[in-house]
């Protein structure tokens, strides 16, 4: 069993031990009762794939599968479950039965804070499969062009080679780091973080300043994810992990609270994430400390492409806390209010 479900049923049988009802609210990051991302996906798949909807109609399937996870998550089956946004208010989620990779979300906005559980059903409506994700990690999936970004900020001024923007973290985060000499050979940059191992704001400036200059092959213009994930070897290695890993979401460097970004142009998409949001972010709090977006660290990496190579030429540093004190902030046309998502075709492998 792995760490993740064993702290998940744990966590199941606080729940229910407290009585507590779907809709009553609990704290981000609360080490007996919150459920993180990832206990969440691994507690469903392991109680609920397998489970037939077969012959349901679609308001008798969508009660199914609520009762199945309240089942599942500790929490008793209320007589009828209210149209409360999102539905699970306790745990911050609503639920999507997925038999296609179009995901519909009706009559409101993604939102950052709000996590989405995705039921994958085959084509004899047994449940395969369940991913969770946050509405920040949903966004990019967009390829459309009808979701709109709807935070985004200006990259200006770019005259140093490299820039430290924050002096120190946030008294949240200066209160959990360790010190310039923080080995992160035995650590996985996915991992979660760790007090005392969590490298201050001027370290990583000083290991990641020495990024600038270097180069890796251009993927293609089309190819925006493969090209981070060229800068995100280099950041990794640049840090000391001893592999470089990445899962995803936010932020790209979960275990160092460091988002990446890499800039070919002067326009910084953000997505759903306001870096100067107090809201936590969804792990569990670190010596009772929650983590909040304006804690994570920002690396901003200005690029050229030149022969089919991409070439590191400028890197600005801040917190989320002073993000736009250094990058204007402009806003989107917003989000339309029936979203449509076209999911990757192995998106649940």
């Amino acid at each position: 069993m792995s760490q993740n479900l064993n702290k998940a049923i744990n966590k199941v049988k606080n729940i229910a031990e407290s009585q507590l009802t779907i809709y009553d609210e609990i704290a981000v990051g609360d080490k007996q009762l919150w459920l993180t991302s990832e206990e969440l996906e691994e507690l469903l798949n392991s109680k609920i794939t397998g489970i037939s909807l077969q012959g349901l109609k679609l308001r008798t399937r969508s009660k199914t599968v609520k009762t199945e996870i309240c089942n599942a998550l500790g929490y008793s089956i209320p007589k009828s479950f209210k149209k409360t946004q999102p539905r699970f208010t306790g745990q911050k989620f609503d639920i999507y039965t997925q038999k296609s990779n179009n995901l519909q979300v009706w009559n409101e906005d993604l939102d950052s804070s709000r996590r989405y559980v995705l039921v994958r059903v085959d084509k004899n409506d047994i449940i395969t499969k369940i991913k969770v994700v946050s509405g920040s990690d949903l966004a990019p999936l967009d390829t459309t062009g009808k979701l709109t970004q709807k935070y985004q900020a200006s990259l200006k001024n770019v005259t140093d080679t490299h820039q430290l923007v924050s002096e120190e973290d946030t008294p949240y985060i200066a209160k959990l780091c360790g010190d310039e000499k923080t080995n992160l050979e035995d650590t996985s940059p996915i991992a979660l973080p760790i007090e005392g191992k969590i490298l201050p704001i001027s370290t990583i400036y000083e290991k990641l300043k020495l990024i600038v200059g270097k180069t890796f092959p251009d993927p293609g213009s089309d190819q925006e994810r493969n090209r981070g994930a060229g800068l995100h070897k280099l950041v990794c290695e640049a840090l000391g992990f001893y592999s470089c890993q990445d899962n995803g979401q936010f932020p790209d460097i979960r275990n160092q609270l460091l988002e990446v970004k890499l800039q070919t142009s002067p326009t910084i998409d953000l997505g759903l994430v306001s870096p100067d949001s107090e809201n936590a972010l969804d792990m569990e709090k670190i010596n009772d400390i929650s983590v909040r977006h304006c804690d994570v660290r920002y690396a901003i990496f200005s690029a050229v492409i030149e022969d089919e190579t991409v070439k590191v030429t400028n890197l600005i540093l801040t917190n989320g806390r002073d993000f736009f004190g250094r990058f204007p902030k402009f806003e989107g046309k917003g989000l339309n209010k029936k979203i449509q998502i076209p999911l990757p075709k192995n998106y649940f492998d």
